[in-house]
């Protein structure tokens, strides 16, 4: 998809005024952000960053754009993007707040999933105007990261009369505006974490031990099971549950623990929450049998993988 569609397709009269952009934090998300609002028409002019990594990034982003301090940054953007990491978010606001680098009808926009607006308080006081704006999507730190933005869902919360701002920006971005309220912000960036964090390391253990069990190239072998997998998962939610904890096939089970103890034991505990929880969801959603679930629970419960019965289910992945 081209990266620029979703923002040539506001009408100008529905599009907020042409605004300087800062970024305070070059890491992966906030480089992307003011590149693709440059593709809308505002104009990104100045980007801090201490490290490296933060220099090469805004570089290949935001080329020709200055690095420059944090203060010095609210001090030529009209609007700015704080994109730093969740536990340094609240010392920079208060910091900025306090040296008197936050300007009076200055729009302050933070990219924290965890935090809402009221983190934005000490800016809030200062006569700036807060808004948290959460991409709910992985960054690379590159160039495709602005394509990946179309059509990504951002979390928003805002004061009342910046609604539609907020959402305005977003859209400018090519993302699709959810409204999340102060409160929900951190059971919301839960489920996020949940579902996409742990997911890296599902598929990175995953990979593991396919080349421990001599599969060459374990990327092409996963890519289409988990490709298949995900869009089950998403389109029927629990009802796309497959595989041995899902059958109750307790001696499969019972082999994979004693395999992973005996190759991978880093991986044991991560395999007994994950296949308690599928059990859990299996039963209260009627698929795993009551009958068949005692003799699987007992199997997880000892954690040895000899425990439990002796069966010799299918390790399919069915």
């Amino acid at each position: 998809m081209n990266a620029t569609a979703p923002h040539d397709s506001l009408d100008a009269r529905d599009r907020p005024a042409r605004l300087t952009v800062g970024v305070v934090g070059a890491g992966r998300v906030g480089p992307a952000l003011a590149a693709s609002l440059q593709l809308a028409g505002h104009r990104p002019v100045a980007v801090s960053g201490v490290s490296d990594a933060s220099v090469r990034r805004a570089a290949a982003l935001l080329p020709g754009v200055p690095l420059v301090e944090p203060a010095e940054v609210l001090a030529r953007a009209e609007l700015v993007l704080l994109t730093v990491p969740d536990d340094t978010l609240p010392g920079l606001v208060e910091g900025l707040a306090e040296t008197g680098a936050v300007r009076p009808g200055q729009l302050i926009v933070h990219t924290s999933g965890r935090y809402g607006t009221k983190v934005l308080d000490p800016a809030l006081r200062a006569g700036a105007l807060p808004l948290a704006l959460h991409p709910a999507m992985t960054f690379t730190g590159t160039t495709v990261d602005v394509q990946r933005l179309a059509g990504c869902s951002f979390g928003v919360t805002a004061p009342e009369e910046l609604r539609l701002a907020a959402e305005a920006l977003v859209i400018e971005m090519g993302g699709e505006p959810e409204w999340i309220a102060e409160e929900s912000r951190p059971l919301y960036h839960a489920a996020l974490a949940l579902g996409a964090n742990h997911l890296v390391t599902l598929v990175a253990q995953s990979m593991e031990l396919l080349r421990t069990a001599g599969v060459a190239a374990p990327d092409r072998m996963l890519g289409p099971l988990l490709g298949a997998a995900l869009d089950n998962a998403l389109r029927s939610g629990d009802a796309a549950l497959t595989g041995p904890v899902a059958r109750g096939d307790a001696g499969t089970v019972a082999a994979h623990i004693g395999e992973l103890r005996r190759h991978a034991p880093q991986t044991v505990a991560g395999y007994l929450a994950m296949a308690r929880a599928t059990a859990d969801r299996a039963l209260a959603h009627g698929m795993l049998k009551p009958e068949l679930a005692e003799d699987l629970l007992g199997v997880l419960a000892d954690g040895t993988g000899t425990g439990g019965t002796s069966g010799t289910g299918s390790q399919e992945p069915r």
